[in-house]
């Protein structure tokens, strides 16, 4: 079974940091791309971080969370990560990843370039002092 699972959310207070984790079983993230996207109370979700493939080795950020937030890859342990850093009141709310079959040499941040299918259920992110 293809799953992705999302954990390392919780209550921060603004300034602070926190690393969420994508762990993924039933296949091998090396070949697929990942986006960390999230949603606040009454938004749309957005992209925040990518991150390609292996071979590849390309990432991107929103503007919104460049220079706070770090996507990184642990292949042995099968898993992305998220950095949060310097968090702010505005980035609250459930942070999904989602992967995708690498084919191209980019990751993307829009939500419609990740397979339906390969999407975890979200860890909740709520920053506030």
């Amino acid at each position: 079974q293809l799953q992705l699972v999302e954990s390392g959310g919780g209550l921060v207070q603004p300034g602070g940091s926190l690393r969420l984790s994508c762990t993924a079983s039933g296949f091998t993230l090396e070949n697929y791309k990942i986006g960390w996207f999230r949603q606040a109370p009454g938004k749309e979700r957005e992209g925040v971080s990518c991150i390609s493939g292996k071979r590849q080795g390309v990432s991107g950020d929103a503007d919104s969370v460049r220079g706070r937030f770090t996507i990184s890859r642990d292949y042995a342990k099968n898993t992305i990560f998220l950095q949060m850093n310097n968090v702010k009141p505005e980035d609250t709310g459930v942070y999904y990843c989602a992967a995708e079959p690498q084919y191209g040499p980019n990751c993307e941040l829009t939500q419609y370039s990740y397979d339906p299918g390969y999407w975890g259920k979200g860890t909740l992110v709520t920053v506030s002092s």
